[in-house]
């Protein structure tokens, strides 16, 4: 049987071995997979260059365990080409990808979202909704669903979330949230600046709790 030809970006490699490197890419029909690659021996090697993120491929794998070969990588299409803050969220929603999602479970949504959130970032649109929009799919992709449903049945006009409980009223601001800014981000009201930076805060919190508190390396370039 012939190994099955697919859709995928890259979305993290590093060296393994000689000539070799380890590889995750995102793809269309069986989501985040793993594999070893042959780089080539030359700095001038065709696969070296495909083996850059954010270039439509079409790619196959080989072998049945966890941890498959790389046996045909083509690019399908030109580079997205992502400068200054636009290449720190590309790195930042690539870094998500590798430490959330998990192997070889099929994710087309995501698959989609991603693209679009490639080509929204290389055509010049705000930065902070491409980024906002690709978390809160990317936590339905995870089965975490923000049911914002919740936010007008809440009392209060503060409103805090966990996991467990979604959301909840709290006694003010400084436990949660504006329940009104609450409000806009379920309507997707991304021209509100501070809806934007609620989104922002409460995106920052829940993923930092999926990530157990470990820093996201991609971070760091925004601080830079």
């Amino acid at each position: 049987m012939f190994p099955i030809e697919q859709a995928a970006y890259l979305l993290h490699s590093r060296p393994y071995q000689e000539h070799k490197v380890l590889v995750e890419f995102l793809t269309q029909d069986e989501g985040k997979v793993a594999a070893v690659a042959y780089a080539g021996k030359t700095q001038k090697s065709n696969k070296k260059a495909l083996l850059q993120p954010f270039i439509p491929l079409n790619i196959s794998f080989k072998g049945k365990h966890q941890l498959k070969s790389l046996t045909l990588i083509e690019a399908t299409s030109k580079s997205s080409v992502l400068n200054g803050q636009a290449l720190y969220c590309g790195f930042y929603i690539n870094e998500l990808l590798v430490r959330l999602l998990p192997e070889t479970v099929p994710a087309p949504a995501i698959y989609e979202r991603y693209s679009a959130a490639l080509n929204a970032l290389a055509s010049g649109h705000s930065l902070e909704p491409i980024l906002r929009q690709f978390e809160l799919a990317l936590l339905d992709e995870l089965g975490l669903s923000l049911d914002f449903s919740q936010v007008s049945q809440c009392a209060s006009d503060f409103i805090a979330f966990d996991f467990e409980q979604g959301f909840y009223s709290v006694a003010n601001e400084a436990q949660g949230y504006k329940k009104s800014l609450l409000l806009g981000l379920g309507d997707s009201h991304y021209d509100n600046p501070e809806v934007l930076l609620t989104a922002k805060r409460l995106m920052r919190q829940l993923i930092n709790q999926l990530l157990g508190n470990k820093p996201l390396n991609s971070r760091k370039l925004f601080e830079k």
